[in-house]
């Protein structure tokens, strides 16, 4: 089976197109040509994938990177991009009925909501722009399924870590800075977020690819336990040993971008028990199995700093 992966040099994609190799499958990745592009994500793989040029803004730049693969499925995983030229572009190719989409939504979706795990079912009412891009995207391909015909499905993952290269991101942010013995600031300490490790998100992938139960279904993509911001910090903290007293709650960074407090979503748990039933998906490790295997690569890495 051919599988072609827009995002391919994205966290989510890296790990994803290792694991498709891994199990046989022909693996090909979108990417644009910029300068000083970093290919070592996948540098563990990159003989055994094949790279084709394109700019998923561009639809006839899509439409050409797709008759060049010939993909069975399409894992769509770049943000902030136009599902559109995907999805359509996958209709032009021969025996469409043959061929499937599996687009990469977000928990971001659902915007405010009241604090229960939240279900596929529940209203988009996004609060940032990021979260207006991705819900866009959700209903266009919803449409898509029913008015197109189009064969595909969508997934709507909680938040994730295991980043290797990216430091910018909660877990793996407090990871490093705490490594380092350097001040961590958490802005939103009382918000509840749903974590879940690289491995466990990217088996969801690989089962809604394999899976005929997931053709036209939307899947939440969590472990369906909450902790606060504070209670993450802390956790980590105890693991390494970091000064609490250098974490600052309630404050951002120096320089922190603004972003709005009414866009702060508090709330962020997922019921991912249709995932569960349908493709038998489940996570495998728990947040802090999954924060040990995050600090063990950094730990391999960095310098640690000791004492309280």
């Amino acid at each position: 089976m051919k599988v072609l992966i827009t995002g391919i040099l994205g966290f989510v994609g890296s790990h994803l197109a290792e694991r498709l190799v891994d199990s046989g499958y022909e693996v090909s990745g979108v990417v644009r040509r910029v300068a000083n592009r970093n290919m070592e994500v996948i540098g563990n793989i990159a003989k055994d994938i094949t790279l084709v040029s394109g700019d998923i803004t561009d639809y006839v730049s899509i439409r050409n990177a797709t008759k060049t693969v010939t993909p069975d499925v399409i894992v769509h995983l770049a943000a902030l991009s136009p599902v559109r030229d995907i999805a359509h572009a996958l209709l032009e190719l021969p025996d469409p009925q043959t061929r499937k989409l599996v687009a990469a939504s977000t928990a971001e979706v659902y915007g405010l909501q009241k604090k229960a795990p939240l279900k596929e079912s529940c209203c988009l009412k996004p609060s940032s722009p990021y979260a207006v891009s991705k819900a866009a995207a959700d209903l266009y391909l919803q449409m898509m399924f029913h008015t197109y015909g189009l064969y595909g499905t969508i997934l709507r993952p909680a938040n994730s870590h295991g980043r290797k290269y990216d430091v910018s991101f909660m877990v793996e942010y407090l990871v490093t800075q705490m490594l380092k013995g350097e001040t961590v600031y958490i802005g939103a300490p009382d918000s509840v977020r749903d974590y879940m490790y690289i491995d466990d998100h990217v088996r969801a992938y690989l089962l809604a690819i394999k899976n005929a139960k997931a053709d036209r279904q939307i899947y939440n993509v969590g472990t369906g336990i909450g902790v606060t911001n504070r209670a993450l910090a802390e956790l980590i903290a105890q693991k390494i040993g970091f000064d609490s007293n250098k974490i600052k709650f309630r404050s951002y960074p120096p320089d922190y971008p603004f972003r709005p407090f009414a866009s702060d979503q508090p709330y962020i748990v997922l019921d991912a028990t249709k995932i569960r039933n349908e493709l038998n998906w489940a996570p495998q490790l728990n947040l802090s199995e999954g924060i040990d295997k995050t600090l063990a690569y950094f730990r391999n890495r960095m310098p640690i700093h000791k004492g309280k």
